[in-house]
């Protein structure tokens, strides 16, 4: 299955021999000529989007196609490419899986889904012997302070907090994105009550709750095990939706999904927007107390230690609602929806074939199939403004106090589809889905030069030695880390002769390879099931 472009990115980064021995000899001199500073171990911001594509990114597009455009049209990402011209761009940045949860994990273990156990979306406990460690623990023990806000999604609890849903216990504060959901700071969330029906408990229904900016919310049944939805509870709920401009995956076989709407809020006061907001309330309360804004009385960082803070946003995963301020930025744009027919789909391997029936989008209408490539974008434009704000806060921390820092942002767990292949969705092997971007900034200068673009291929599994490396953590005590640094890439070359990575669910047991000269993916099983 090969895809338009990573041939010529591969090779392209075979062609930099002569430039890269000049940029790994600058580094050296630079490294070796910085001083005391250079053993100092930095502070620590570590931010990771959700099915972000890295075509969403100007600085990306710039990097591997020469023009600020992706492929589809307009895109918009200025706090990104301000960041990106301050450190390295990494545009080969592979997932080790195509899903949620074990790309989370192999990040924050440093090893592939089949080494550290997160094979898909159950849950799992560390109470096992070979249990992986994970970053947060492992810096915690060489003198950090983990903070955690937003998204996890790895999936990894106490054995005794199993179904609970709670944190492991290595974030101190960790202000999730399911506490800022139910707290009076999220323009969107699900309410599930549970209740008995049929002498059973269960949950009742769905019911979608949307928050104004003037406080009051507006909310439907979507559905009701107990009992059917009411010719006026639909037509409240076709109300609703006319208003925010609702556009829902109904080609497919789940067919609830936003893919496309707007925000009853303000970006600041979204989901997203309090994610952020959380972030800058912890780094303005140094050494005290403060009141956060799920009601927890939490502390803020010691400025006597280092600090590792990971903010997981959740933009631009459904339900895609950029606010109105950044919607009307991208009105007026079109786009060059990707087109896939049924002919092409008919090639497919049996079980791709199936995903592609199940997660349709060749037979959504025009202007749909532009409302959901444009709300992605602008969605994307508002988490961008949003990362913005939060390294800014980062930074003023840092400079305040004239310690040194490390900034890596992951662009997507993994990507996104919007038309490519005939889908708008995830779990595939092919590039939309698989190939993501990093972003590296450091206060050292030397060690991730600025303005560079890296082409070489680097996987998921390099961030925890990354940052390893970075707080002077000794990586031949963590032998069983698949990954290695990105300054081991920067100075030496490409370290691997092709990528891994693996899907254990959805359509059965997946394997895909990825090298310069070809793209090859398998099913290791014959059934679909859970690994097991």
């Amino acid at each position: 299955m090969f895809n338009e472009g990573d041939s010529s990115a591969w090779r392209a980064a075979r062609r930099r021999g002569a430039s890269r021995l000049l940029t790994a000899i600058a580094t050296l001199l630079a490294f070796f000529g910085s001083g005391p500073a250079a053993a100092s171990r930095p502070n620590i911001l570590w931010i990771v989007t959700d099915d972000q594509r890295s075509d969403s990114l100007a600085c990306y597009n710039r990097g591997t196609t020469g023009r600020s455009r992706s492929r589809l049209g307009y895109v918009e990402s200025p706090n990104v490419d301000r960041l990106a011209s301050q450190g390295v761009l990494f545009t080969n940045a592979y997932a080790n899986s195509m899903a949620c949860a074990p790309s989370r994990a192999s990040m924050i273990t440093g090893k592939y889904p089949h080494r550290c156990g997160i094979y898909g979306f159950e849950q799992t406990h560390r109470s096992a012997g070979c249990t992986s460690r994970m970053i947060p623990e492992v810096l915690k023990e060489h003198g950090y302070q983990p903070a955690a806000f937003g998204k996890s999604g790895v999936r990894i609890f106490p054995r005794e907090w199993m179904n609970q849903w709670k944190s492991p216990g290595f974030f101190n504060p960790y202000v999730s994105s399911e506490a800022l959901e139910k707290s009076p700071h999220s323009d969107f969330w699900f309410n599930r009550p549970w209740g008995r029906h049929d002498g059973k408990g269960m949950v009742l229904g769905t019911e979608e709750v949307y928050r104004y900016a003037d406080g009051s919310t507006r909310r439907f049944w979507r559905r009701r095990v107990d009992r059917e939805i009411t010719p006026e509870e639909a037509a409240h709920r076709r109300e609703v939706e006319a208003e925010l401009d609702i556009l829902r995956t109904y080609t497919r076989s789940n067919p609830d999904l936003i893919i496309g709407g707007r925000s009853p809020n303000v970006a600041s006061a979204t989901l997203d927007g309090s994610i952020a907001r959380s972030v800058q309330q912890y780094l303005s309360h140094p050494g005290r107390a403060y009141d956060s804004l799920v009601g927890e009385r939490l502390q803020g960082p010691d400025p006597a230690k280092p600090i590792f803070t990971y903010v997981g946003f959740c933009f631009p995963h459904t339900p895609v609602l950029p606010s109105d301020e950044f919607r009307e930025r991208f009105a007026g744009q079109a786009y060059d929806a990707p087109a896939f027919t049924d002919e092409e789909a008919e090639l497919l391997p049996p079980s791709m074939r199936k995903l592609r029936d199940d997660m349709d989008f060749s037979r959504m209408t025009y202007d749909e199939k532009q409302q959901a490539i444009r709300d992605y974008y602008a969605f994307c434009a508002m988490g961008d403004s949003l990362i913005g704000k939060t390294v800014d806060a980062f930074r003023d921390y840092c400079e305040q106090r004239d310690q040194e820092y490390l900034i890596v942002y992951v662009c997507g767990d993994h990507g996104w589809h919007l038309g490519e292949q005939g889908i708008e969705a995830k779990f595939t092997p092919w590039t939309q889905t698989v190939r993501c971007s990093f972003v590296v900034v450091s206060s050292e200068s030397g060690n991730y030069a600025p303005g560079t673009v890296c082409h070489d291929a680097v996987e998921f599994v390099d961030i925890a030695p990354t940052f390893y490396e970075a707080a002077g953590v000794p990586l031949d005590a963590h032998p069983g880390l698949d990954g290695v640094s990105l300054t081991t890439t920067l100075r030496e070359g490409p370290q691997r002769d092709y990528i891994l990575g693996e899907m254990n669910q959805v359509r059965g047991d997946w394997a895909y390879l990825r090298s310069e000269d070809f793209n090859f993916a398998m099913r290791v099983r014959p059934f679909f099931t859970k690994p097991g």
